[in-house]
């Protein structure tokens, strides 16, 4: 054999980490980006409306991305995702309401990387935006160039998820680390997966950000090592003192605007900026999306999330693109056939049963009442129930 088939803590070697995030990242590699922050591409949203509804053009688009986020930097940009932020505030009003409402009930859900207080966290905010205002929730996931970079690099039908993360002045930076699905695991049981799996890993989730507010750099954005999802043996090295001393001494950070959104592969070094501002409270609603084939870190009821956004969706269908739509029901509804009971759900005039998403997109098109898409609904849960 050329290569180990399993990778351990002695392969971590500081030295070639370096030389891997040493690269440099130009406009002139780059066809469709606006410009090039410390090796980060930014892209202007507003300029990809022609270029996406191009089926050539959007696969050319998307091809660049896979290849920054797999073979390059490992993150981009998109300024003015949000061109309209006035849905931005619209659900900032409703994020806050939520904190204030789980603050009251429980003292706040508990933070992953903050002494307990210091921030704010809205796990699966996915859900409870769509409960707490299906019209709102709508709006803000019907967003193509957002769906867009979803789609490069996890393909059609990912699961959208999402977590809010509140980060007051003073509040403090994380460590460097990995993200899941091998970044959530202790390096003893990371050893135990085989080198391909930790290829594997990276191209089953991609991590963003929205920006709900304007994010200098003095309120502590997202800190990056561009390039380090290159490094194989990463996920065993991210804890390494001398990997996270690097890291400190060579991340970068990008200010972002409200509107703004920014995503990188899961096994690029990263880790929150400490907000050292006098006064922003950085909001942002972190997106972690799974591929359809993967398995996505929170539980989704998308039964609940199908039936409260269906009416919104349909009533306002008219005012969205083809592709806005798509974005809608991809953040919404679960779009893989699998896992099933095939003795009463089998594919029937094709290779796979049918998905939330065929049905949410087929009673669209029909202009199907609720009453009988949630009936449809029902049946196909009860189809796959083993």
């Amino acid at each position: 054999m050329n290569q180990a088939v399993f990778i351990s803590e002695t392969d971590i070697a500081l030295g070639e980490f370096r030389n891997v995030v040493s690269q440099e990242l130009t406009q002139t590699d780059l066809r469709f980006a606006d410009r090039v922050e410390k090796n980060v591409p930014i892209y202007d949203a507003a300029a990809l409306g022609d270029i996406l509804s191009s089926p050539l053009e959007r696969k050319a688009l998307l091809s660049e991305w896979v290849w920054v986020l797999g073979h390059s930097a490992g993150v981009l940009a998109l300024s003015g995702a949000y061109q309209d932020t006035a849905i931005i505030d619209r659900v900032s009003g409703i994020f806050l309401e939520i904190i204030a409402a789980e603050k009251s009930q429980s003292g706040g859900g508990a933070d992953h990387f903050a002494k307990a207080g210091a921030n704010d966290r809205i796990w699966n905010s996915l859900q409870k935006l769509c409960l707490a205002d299906p019209n709102a929730f709508i709006r803000y996931f019907a967003n193509a160039p957002i769906s867009a970079v979803c789609e490069a690099w996890l393909g059609p039908a990912y699961q959208m998820t999402a977590q809010v993360n509140l980060v007051r002045p003073g509040g403090a930076a994380q460590e460097a680390h990995r993200d899941y699905h091998l970044g959530f695991q202790t390096n003893t049981v990371a050893g135990t997966y085989p080198a391909h799996v930790h290829d594997l890993s990276p191209v089953l989730t991609l991590q963003g950000g929205i920006a709900h507010c304007d994010m200098p750099l003095d309120s502590g954005p997202t800190k990056l090592l561009p390039f380090s999802q290159l490094y194989r043996e990463g996920y065993l090295a991210y804890r390494d003192p001398d990997f996270r001393a690097y890291f400190e001494d060579n991340f970068v950070q990008i200010e972002l605007k409200k509107g703004d959104a920014i995503f990188f592969n899961p096994a690029l070094f990263h880790a929150a900026g400490r907000n050292q501002s006098a006064g922003i409270e950085r909001l942002v609603n972190l997106l972690q999306v799974s591929s359809a084939f993967g398995r996505a870190m929170e539980r989704v009821d998308r039964m609940a999330l199908c039936k409260a956004a269906f009416p919104a969706l349909k009533g306002a269908a008219h005012d969205f693109s083809d592709a806005e739509c798509q974005a809608a029901i991809w953040a919404t509804a679960e779009g893989y056939s699998f896992p099933t009971n095939l003795d009463t759900d089998p594919p029937v005039g094709g290779l796979a049963p049918k998905t939330q998403a065929t049905l949410m997109a087929e009673a669209l098109k029909d202009n199907s009442t609720l009453e009988d898409f949630s009936a449809a609904l029902d049946a196909l849960d009860a189809r796959q129930r083993p």
